[in-house]
This record gives structure tokens, C-alpha cells and sequence, in this order.
């Protein structure tokens, strides 16, 4: 299991932010979780978080043994936390990720359709190896290239990019959402929503149309919202 790993420096700011982008609150604490439709996210009010993800599964000893090789890791409760080498702070922890039961359905977020999350990275190789030794594999794209995007076996995503690949700002990490042609609708309701825009991007419109957008949550997470 995979959980989108958010910090706040005021929890009740980012519950609201959640809640207003349609997100259904699932635990207000311990740890606070919001999902919707194909995304699960941790808020942590701890002064320590870090934006990232969080695995959950029962033992990481194999996967430890062969990131050491390739970065530091620190000891952290139940597990361990190391870092992407590009800003994303990725937590191991050692036990299975038990999903409050009796959820009732919901509709998807107004960010639209997650697909994974986005990195800039210094250095491609070293960042491949480290996603790699967490059992993800090329899907799209290929090392040489300016952009890749990997997958493990809950077909979580993460995609790769050479710096000044993209023409717009970046944040390390970034939750990527691809609407296509509904993405004007989808602007259209966060701008409703009154969450504040980080970035309109006009760059890829030849009419000079903001078609795509970028948001942060309180945290300083990115939202790419874009029409690919």
C-alpha cells in the first residue's frame, strides 16, 4: 500500500483544503486520511513530516539491504525514511496498511484523475536505481530520455524528468493528474472551489488559453492539473 505522505503546519487548513476539493475525509487523526475515487493521502501534523509517500508492508530487510548500496537510509518508528535525492521523502514502514472499513462510496475528487506522482531529478539514473530497489519498473519512457514514468505491483506510479524538462514551475514532489479534454471543466471548478492557483499555464495553448493549472495544499504539495 501506498499513501500520499502530506505535512501541515495547521491540520484544520489542510482538512478544509481537502474537503473543499471534494476529498472525503476517512480518519481526522491518527493518521489523518483523505481518499477519493484512486487516491489515498496522509495528512501529518507533525513538526518532523516530510512531503512524500509512505509503503506500508510487513518487512522492507530485502529492499533495505540493496538501498544501502545506493543511498542513506534513517531508522525512523516501525521502519525507515530516506530520500529520493531530489526532494521526496520516501517512509518504509513495517506493518500492512489497514483501510477503515465500511467506507461509503464517493465521487472522484475535482482534481480529477491521479496518476501518479512527478519528480525532477539531478541526477535520473541514481533516482531510477533507488525507485527500483522499491520494485518499480520502467512502463513508459527509458532512462536516456528526458522523462520516464515507473510502476510496481499496486500500479502506484512516479515519472521521472531531466531538470528544464518543463516549461512551468516544479515542486519536489508533485501529485500529476491528466483530465484531457474535461481539464477546462476541471479549472473551472477549482477556480469555483476559490482554492487559490499556484500557476496558469498557458504555454501549451496556441490561443493563449490557461489550459492547464497548478495548486499547492497547505503543506507545499504540488498538483499538476493538466489536459495530457
Amino acid at each position: 500500500m501506498v499513501t500520499i505522505h502530506t505535512p501541515t503546519s495547521d491540520l484544520d487548513k489542510s482538512i478544509d483544503f481537502y474537503k473543499t476539493l471534494n476529498y472525503r475525509l476517512v480518519r481526522p487523526s491518527n493518521p489523518c486520511l483523505f481518499n477519493d475515487s484512486n487516491t489515498l493521502i496522509e495528512v501529518n501534523p507533525d513538526r518532523y513530516a516530510r512531503a512524500g509517500i509512505k509503503m506500508y508492508k510487513s518487512s522492507w530487510v530485502k529492499e533495505v539491504q540493496g538501498l544501502k548500496e545506493v543511498t542513506e537510509l534513517f531508522n525512523i518508528d516501525r521502519g525507515y525514511l530516506l530520500n529520493d535525492a531530489n526532494g521526496c521523502w520516501i517512509y518504509l514502514i513495517e506493518e500492512d496498511f489497514e483501510f477503515p472499513a465500511d467506507q461509503p462510496d464517493i465521487d472522484a475528487a475535482l482534481t480529477g484523475n491521479f496518476v501518479g506522482l512527478s519528480l525532477e531529478s539531478a541526477n535520473i539514473q541514481k533516482s531510477f536505481s533507488i525507485w527500483q530497489h522499491l520494485g518499480f519498473e520502467i512502463i513508459q519512457g527509458d532512462i536516456s530520455t528526458n522523462y520516464m514514468t515507473l510502476s510496481n505491483a499496486d500500479e502506484f506510479k512516479v515519472s521521472l524528468m531531466k531538470p528544464l524538462t518543463c516549461p512551468h514551475l516544479f515542486f519536489n514532489p508533485s501529485m500529476t493528474f491528466f483530465n484531457g479534454d474535461r481539464n477546462m471543466e476541471v479549472i473551472a471548478e477549482i477556480r469555483a472551489s476559490k482554492i487559490p492557483i499556484t500557476e496558469e499555464i498557458t504555454f501549451f495553448n496556441e490561443e493563449g488559453l490557461v489550459d492547464n493549472i497548478i495548486i499547492k495544499d497547505p503543506g507545499g504539495y504540488g498538483f499538476f492539473i493538466f489536459n495530457d
